[in-house]
This record gives C-alpha cells, sequence and structure tokens, in this order.
C-alpha cells in the first residue's frame, strides 16, 4: 500500500497544474438555470485528453466519461450546474473568473460543486494508469440537481440501462467521508377564498387571511417533528407565498403557500402530508388542498423526465464495505480519517441511496456552509488532494472485498 500511495502521490503532483488550470476553466463557465451544455462540453474534451473508453451526452443532457469494463460499477456523481449569483451588486469579484486568496478560490460554483470534477476525473484516469482497476468500470456523471435532486441521475439509469454497485457523491464534505443526509418533500397547499372589490371587501372571503393559521401553525411545527440520532430533527419551513385576485383593488380568491419539509428516518411522504392536514382548519377543510409536486421542467436539451418531488432520508451504517473503504483511503494517504459525517443539505444521494437502495458515499473538497453565498470558495489544496481519494477508491473496495 505505501508503494501505491507514493505512486498516487508522484502522479497528482504531475497533473497538479493541469488539474488546477481545468479547474479555474469550467468554474469560468455560467452553468446556471440548469444549462450546463458549455460546461460538459469542455469537461469532456478533458476526459478525452485523458483517453476515457468512452465520453458523450446522456439524452437528459449529462456528460458522461467511463473508464474500465470489469463487473463492478462504481460512479462518480458531480452536478456542474450552479445556483444563480443573485444581486451581482453584493460580489466584489467577477463571480465566474473569481479570485484566489489565500489559497482559496472565491467563484460561484467553486465549491458547489465544480470543485470535485477535476479530481474524479484525473483519478479516475490515474486509477487506471497505475492497474487499479482490477475488475472495475468507473463512471463519471456531470450532472443538473439544483433544481430537482435526482432527476438526472434517474434519468441516466432509465435511459442509459446503468445501475451503479457503488457511487460518490462530490458535494463539499470537509474532506470527510460523508454517509447520509436527511431528505425531504416539497408541497403546495391551496386555499380558496371569495373575490369582492377592496372598498367592499366585507362581501369576500380573504383566502390570504384563512391561510395565516396555516403558516403559524407550521411555523410552531419544529419542536414536534420526529428526530433521528445520526440525521438529527426533521425540519419544515414556509418558502413562498402568492396570491390571486382579479386586480391589486379585490380580495384575493387564493393564496398558495410552498413547503419544504427536511424528514428523517421514521418520516413518510404519507406521514407528512397527514401532519399538513390535521393543522387545516376544520371548518373551512372543503376550501384547502395539499398538493404533491411533480419536477417537469425540459432539461438545456428539451428533455422531459417526469420526477415526484419527495426525496427519501438516506445513511449507510459506518462499518458498511463502502464506508469502510473510504475511511481506510483517507487514512492511508492522511494518516487519520476522522469520523464519518453528514450534510445538512440534500443530494443526489436522496435517488442513488434514498430511492434505489445502491451505496453511496459523500467525498469533496470545501466546506458546505458556504454553497449558494457570495463568498463561495474552496481550497485549491483540497481540489488537487481529492484526486487521490478518488484514485484509490476503487483499490481500497476491491481488498475490502477480498478480505470478506
Amino acid at each position: 500500500m505505501n508503494e501505491i500511495v507514493a505512486q498516487i502521490n508522484a502522479g497528482v503532483a504531475a497533473a497538479e497544474n493541469d488539474i488546477l488550470r481545468f479547474f479555474r476553466e469550467i468554474v469560468a463557465i455560467p452553468s446556471m438555470d440548469s444549462d450546463i451544455a458549455a460546461v460538459g462540453e469542455r469537461i469532456g474534451k478533458e476526459m478525452r485528453k485523458l483517453r476515457f473508453d468512452d465520453v458523450y451526452t446522456d439524452g437528459y443532457g449529462s456528460i458522461v466519461g467511463r473508464i474500465g469494463n470489469g463487473p463492478t460499477v462504481l460512479l462518480f456523481d458531480s452536478h456542474i450546474d450552479t445556483v444563480g449569483i443573485g444581486d451581482r451588486s453584493q460580489w466584489e469579484w467577477d463571480p465566474f473568473e473569481g479570485k484566489v486568496v489565500d489559497g482559496n478560490l472565491y467563484a460561484r460554483g467553486a465549491l458547489d460543486e465544480k470543485g470535485s470534477t477535476p479530481g474524479m476525473i484525473y483519478g479516475m484516469a490515474l486509477a487506471r494508469d497505475l492497474g487499479l482497476l482490477d475488475g472495475f468500470t468507473l463512471y463519471y456523471l456531470g450532472n443538473i440537481e439544483e433544481w430537482c435532486d435526482g432527476v438526472a441521475c434517474n434519468a441516466f439509469a432509465e435511459w442509459e440501462g446503468i445501475r451503479p454497485n457503488f457511487v460518490v457523491i462530490g458535494e463539499p464534505t470537509k474532506m470527510t467521508v460523508y454517509r447520509g443526509h436527511k431528505g425531504r418533500l416539497e408541497l403546495e397547499v391551496v386555499c380558496k377564498g371569495k373575490s369582492a372589490h377592496a372598498a367592499s371587501n366585507y362581501l369576500g372571503d380573504n383566502a390570504i387571511y384563512k391561510m395565516l393559521p396555516v403558516i403559524d401553525a407550521i411555523d410552531k411545527m419544529g419542536p414536534s417533528l420526529r428526530t433521528h440520532e445520526f440525521l438529527g430533527q426533521g425540519r419544515i419551513t414556509v418558502t413562498r407565498i402568492s396570491s390571486v385576485s382579479p386586480s391589486d383593488n379585490a380580495v384575493p380568491d387564493e393564496c398558495r403557500i410552498f413547503i419544504d419539509r427536511r424528514v428523517t428516518f421514521g418520516d413518510t411522504k404519507e406521514s407528512v402530508i397527514a401532519e399538513i392536514d390535521a393543522i387545516l382548519p376544520a371548518d373551512k377543510r372543503q376550501d384547502f388542498e395539499i398538493r404533491e409536486l411533480l419536477y417537469e421542467d425540459p432539461s438545456h436539451t428539451g428533455a422531459v423526465f417526469a420526477y415526484e418531488k419527495y426525496f427519501p432520508a438516506w445513511a449507510l451504517d459506518e462499518d458498511h464495505p463502502l464506508v469502510e473503504a473510504g475511511q481506510a483511503v483517507a487514512a492511508s494517504l492522511w494518516g487519520e480519517a476522522k469520523a464519518p459525517g453528514k450534510w445538512d443539505f440534500s443530494t443526489n444521494g436522496n435517488y442513488w441511496a434514498g430511492r434505489e437502495d445502491i451505496p453511496s458515499i459523500g467525498f469533496g473538497p470545501g466546506d458546505e456552509i458556504y454553497a449558494h453565498t457570495v463568498n463561495e470558495h474552496v481550497p485549491l489544496a483540497e481540489v488537487v488532494e481529492a484526486t487521490k481519494f478518488y484514485a484509490l477508491l476503487p483499490h481500497m473496495l476491491a481488498a475490502g472485498k477480498d478480505s470478506n
């Protein structure tokens, strides 16, 4: 193992300039609003340079790279779309060109999640060059995630007919193995009222006012939500409210709220809906409707993959072979492995592990707390170091399987 680690260290050191140049180039390509065409093309070019066995864009628009033909499939998942930049005046530097301060690159998407792509791609190629892929097929999937976790992964698995045995998710983990996170359910509650002229508002039935007790009850639900010793407590938040009326001078006859409900083990879609149903005013129940949501927005290719907006919680046990392999990689490379952690936010793991029960772990550079902020940044040294983890994992996973 010492010899293998020395070879990996040497290989990454030799490729460091290329890794960082590639990283800066993909960060500089805007990929907001699910439009990953240009950045996917640039990533595909790099994979061809590194002599991947196959490089293509799938039907949903994800960029895919493959190395190897073994029976065990390990997929590296990195979403390459980003959220928008928000108020441009709040950025003190170009959000795509970025800036480097104290070894950190500050830019939109640097942390969430383009920072894992260079290491994954170069790590896959290095593992091949060092002969560490016996029995494995490796895939890189650069996908769309920000608007709907898992939709691009589901499309890839269903349309391409590829089901991985293991998945590594490249969201930021502070260079620590992560083994799960809470899920979520997105719902809409619609309340109907009766319109009237604002000057004669007593003749109407204001839908906004009828919704207020529901919003208040949701605000007070937090302490009663189910908790789990590893994943933590469920959360619920009203994130959007809208109304409909004939004019600004009329009583609204409809009010809608959008609910983000973070779920833990023991929560189900049905139990969450029942919780919401229980707080609707009993004497006006007929005026309310709880709506489950479906993601049907087209990708940049125009493809539509209908996806239910229920994202189950998931977690692997600490003694799962994939978690143990990840821990062994960290210990071999850096002398120690921190206790496996979890994300506060959600990832494509909701699909891979939550829906499909495919063993998944997370590993990526940077700290998630800076995601989606104007202070988004990632340590460049971690972008490079992560390459070593991705390169060694298949070999360590195979070694663990052999020992069992």
